[in-house]
């Protein structure tokens, strides 16, 4: 596209402003900060003013010429004209790690930052790059999580003006489904965790009577996130993984164990620091080698599927299960439904024939 040269003009009260076309948008700028160039043409006597003015439009064609847009300043005042793959990698993280998103989930992309950024041999970055960081993990799983959080950082950085798109034919692998095996005996496991540690205790009783997920939804619950009398827990989509505002039940089993504190304060906790996001996956991990009770594939997500299959073997409807899930649609519940173990065909439903047994 044809750039055209800005021009230098002056207002009614002398102050100087360059305007010129970029996507067929007038633009006038009384100064470089929109370009990220200190020159502030209005702050000189007026009779010096004019000359500024020209400096501030080479400035100003020198960023016309170099591709960038006023579209792509406002994402980030870190972009600068002629930047290589390896700067917007670096301007995208940095964007990334300033929105809300969890601490795992930020080192996680500080980490795949790093691995990419070492494979680098110039600041172009190539699908060679991507497969070489990948292919260091034997795990499907993690090999196709590593995956999302490149694809995360790759995306952002084309969103600010990366034309490359190295991520292009990279597909995730096929994974085999992960059985968190439901308990058939609840009640029994329930009472030796008890007897272990009453705050695990309490989350897996939340895990099962509630639906939330224990690492992140229940570990995190704060006083204020229940209703005045305990029968209801209000959730944002910023505190759950489908991302919707969710009014969860409360079952009374588990309201007889809670004891209302300071509304800021986290439930385990006492303070309004929450537990470190490990916790119950360590006391999880402790229970293990101590209960003899467990069967292989029971873990602590157990205790929400054996809930789900409750809630399904009662009411019969997807639809309920999918709600009181949090699940974002019916398919990701039916999915979850062929994960828990539940026979979707009976004996009467199967072929049937009638045999003629010959005894002789």
């Amino acid at each position: 596209m044809k750039v055209i040269y800005p021009k230098v003009k002056s207002d009614s009260e002398s102050r100087i402003y360059i305007e010129f076309y970029q996507n067929n948008k007038r633009y006038r700028l009384f100064n470089g900060s929109k370009i990220n160039i200190e020159i502030y043409p209005n702050s000189y006597p007026v009779s010096e003013r004019i000359k500024i003015g020209h400096l501030l439009a080479s400035e100003v064609y020198q960023f016309l010429m170099s591709g960038l847009t006023f579209e792509q300043l406002k994402v980030s005042n870190l972009i600068k004209p002629n930047m290589t793959d390896k700067d917007y990698l670096t301007v995208a993280l940095r964007n990334k790690l300033k929105e809300n998103y969890t601490k795992k989930y930020k080192e996680m992309l500080q980490f795949v930052f790093i691995k990419l950024i070492e494979e680098l041999k110039d600041s172009s970055i190539q699908p060679l790059h991507i497969e070489t960081v990948l292919n260091k993990y034997n795990s499907e799983s993690s090999y196709n999580t590593y995956r999302l959080r490149l694809c995360s950082l790759i995306n952002e950085a084309r969103k600010i003006g990366m034309t490359s798109n190295p991520m292009k034919g990279i597909k995730s692998k096929r994974t085999n489904a992960k059985m968190h095996k439901p308990f058939d005996n609840i009640n029994e496991i329930l009472e030796v965790i008890k007897a272990y540690n009453k705050q695990l205790y309490l989350c897996c009783l939340m895990t099962y009577g509630c639906l939330l997920r224990p690492h992140r939804e229940i570990r995190e619950l704060t006083w204020s996130d229940f209703s005045d009398d305990l029968k209801y827990i209000h959730l944002s989509g910023s505190r759950n993984k489908s991302g919707r505002n969710r009014i969860v039940p409360v079952p009374s089993y588990v309201r007889e164990l809670l004891v209302k504190g300071e509304p800021h304060h986290n439930i385990f906790s006492g303070r309004q620091q929450p537990l470190n996001q490990d916790y119950f996956k360590t006391l999880w991990t402790r229970f293990k080698k101590h209960s003899k009770t467990l069967e292989q594939g029971q873990t602590l997500y157990s205790f929400r599927h054996s809930g789900a299959i409750e809630i399904f073997k009662r009411t019969g409807s997807i639809t309920k299960l999918k709600k009181a899930m949090g699940h974002s649609s019916i398919n990701v519940s039916l999915t979850y439904l062929r994960g828990l173990e539940i026979a979707e065909l009976k004996e009467e439903d199967m072929p049937m024939v009638e045999l003629v047994l010959n005894l002789n």
